[in-house]
């Protein structure tokens, strides 16, 4: 359609604006994700706080808008090797958990609260460890699995708008922040060589299944 009148531009407020759908909009916001993790990955790669040496930060990895965002600690040599936060044996291990609780792996974000790789992780520096706060505002995830009370204390001391505290009990859906929940489980990296701390991750970690058949609907 024409804006009616008699010049022969349209006015700004004449002009025929196209509709707006939700994937267009869901789209954007997703763009957007992306870009901002970007940023922020160029932006760790560029650090120099952190005394790593020529050795690349380790990168968060997985759906730039999830609902699930998991959070560890510290690397380990195969994540240090790939520079990709869940790689090896505790990406394997819970790719099959999500596989047991129906859950589709593509919501699902992972990241470490010390992304550089330090011999001694309490030598990364604070700025550095707090940008955590930043990845979760840009994924914007419905719960933080927290994985162990190092990443736990992280978390709390994040000071995310809103926040609560989360208690280190394992298996119990909390509330972080009045859109997000979280869940506290033992760390993964040191609950794959025994059995009894395999079935204690597991007992804990079981708990985003039921949390997650609850979600409304898209």
């Amino acid at each position: 359609m024409h804006a009616q009148g008699s010049g022969g531009e349209p006015k700004k407020d004449q002009a025929a604006v196209p509709p707006t759908t939700d994937d267009e909009i869901r789209e954007k916001y997703l763009e957007r994700a992306i870009r901002e993790l970007n940023d922020l990955g160029h932006d760790l790669s560029a650090c120099e706080r952190c005394p790593r040496g020529s050795v690349m930060p380790v990168q968060g990895s997985g759906h730039p808008q999830a609902d699930i965002f998991m959070l560890k600690h510290t690397a380990t040599p195969s994540e240090i090797e790939e520079g990709v936060a869940f790689y090896g044996r505790a990406g394997n291990a819970l790719m099959k958990s999500f596989k047991r609780l129906s859950i589709d792996p593509i919501v699902v974000f992972g990241t470490l609260c010390v992304k550089c790789p330090l011999s001694d992780p309490d030598a990364a520096a604070d700025p550095c460890v707090e940008r955590v706060a930043e990845e979760i505002a840009i994924v914007q995830p419905r719960i933080v699995v927290v994985m162990g009370e190092e990443a736990l204390e992280v978390l709390n001391e994040l000071q995310l708008p809103l926040a609560s505290t989360v208690e280190a009990s394992e298996g119990e859906i909390q509330p972080l922040t009045p859109t997000i929940d979280a869940l506290f489980v033992p760390d993964i990296d040191e609950s794959l060589d025994e059995q009894g701390a395999k079935q204690r991750f597991w007992s804990s970690f079981r708990a985003i299944g039921a949390w997650y058949d609850q979600l409304p609907p898209y």
